[in-house]
């Protein structure tokens, strides 16, 4: 049975990756890494957590003998690496810890897979999941293409960009097999609500002011999550090692365009006047360092592994909008904090 090490698979992505390959690759023994941070929540993955091909590891990366036990245990014949301090704005108000997790425990994780790996390599695969964020800001055209020069201008991105430079140099300093993916924003359910959707949707629901940096002209890249697994399935397993490849969704959005459509969907799904949920929207000040436009060119991973976005933006918010209507009992447990009572029920100080 091939051992597969995820990192992060209680979080928003990394949970979606767990569901796919629990439920696809039953000969895979799937064996989920995560600290169960705020972003990690172990009830997105009740569905799958009694399967036999899958274990649950509380742990953190940064731990560098804990992460080399594992790796002896467990064998690991591949690693697909999510787990990472993400949010932009608490990486501003606190960059140390994303210097820990996301280059320290990337570090640690490398190492491992070097040491455990070294006398064949063959058939291993070192996944790393990265960000659009590391190449900067583009202008109102172009796009970001796998070779675009790094520019990243926040504590996060630059974290990101660091562990990319790692993983590639493992790569060509002692032939470590590496792949890495640079997304751009995902969307979907499960997602912890300080992110710009979740927090949205929560906000409408309950009538509170829709706070929007600057003017709202910021244009993103929105990728449905399910798609972005996908993505991931298709690199893992199709990709030829030491490259690249950006995933995006072929949905480009100014904020306030965006905001504005979230809006007349919950009017309609909450029985709202139509342009009532307008009425929330409060401009801010904008965010340090904020980033005017990213855009991925995807166009290398259609071409060379035929993989495609299933679904359009409108399509797709309808569906995450339902999602989290339908799962208003895990967005309160979630904004309450009492999810975390969940793993302390299932597994105790484990």
């Amino acid at each position: 049975m091939k051992k597969l090490l995820i990192t992060g698979g209680a979080g928003f992505i990394g949970s979606h990756v767990i569901r796919l390959y629990v439920n696809k690759y039953p000969d895979y023994h799937i064996c989920n890494l995560d600290k169960l941070t705020y972003a990690g929540n172990l009830e997105n993955l009740k569905d799958v957590e009694n399967k036999p091909n899958y274990t649950f590891i509380k742990g953190d990366i940064v731990d560098g003998d804990f992460i080399q036990r594992l790796f002896e245990e467990y064998q690991f014949d591949g690693v697909i690496h999510l787990a990472a301090e993400s949010h932009v704005d608490r990486s501003i108000s606190n960059p140390m810890e994303f210097i820990m997790t996301n280059i320290v425990g990337t570090v640690n994780l490398l190492n491992s897979a070097k040491d455990i790996w070294k006398d064949n390599f063959k058939g291993k695969l070192f996944y790393h999941v990265s960000t659009d964020e590391v190449y900067g800001s583009l202008g109102e055209t172009g796009f970001f293409y796998e070779d675009t020069a790094y520019d990243p201008h926040s504590p996060y991105s630059a974290s990101k960009a660091s562990s990319d430079h790692l993983v590639r140099a493992f790569h060509d300093t002692y032939g470590l097999p590496i792949i890495i993916s640079n997304c751009s924003n995902n969307y979907g359910p499960n997602q912890f609500p300080e992110k710009l959707i979740p927090l949205f949707i929560n906000n409408i629901r309950h009538k509170k002011p829709l706070p929007v940096y600057g003017k709202g002209e910021n244009v993103r890249d929105w990728l449905y999550v399910v798609d972005h697994a996908r993505a991931i399935d298709a690199i893992y397993h199709n990709g030829p090692t030491g490259e690249t490849f950006n995933i995006g969704g072929h949905n480009e959005w100014k904020n306030i365009d965006l905001i504005k459509v979230l809006c007349r969907v919950m009017d309609k799904k909450l029985g709202r006047t139509d342009g009532e949920s307008e009425k929330l929207i409060t401009y801010v000040t904008d965010r340090a360092g904020h980033d005017l436009r990213y855009a991925i060119d995807s166009s290398k991973l259609q071409r060379e592994l035929g993989w495609v976005p299933s679904l359009q933006f409108e399509e797709g918010i309808e569906k995450t909008v339902d999602w989290y209507l339908n799962n208003q009992k895990w967005l309160d447990n979630v904004t309450s904090g009492n999810y975390q009572k969940y793993y302390n029920e299932m597994y105790g100080n484990r």
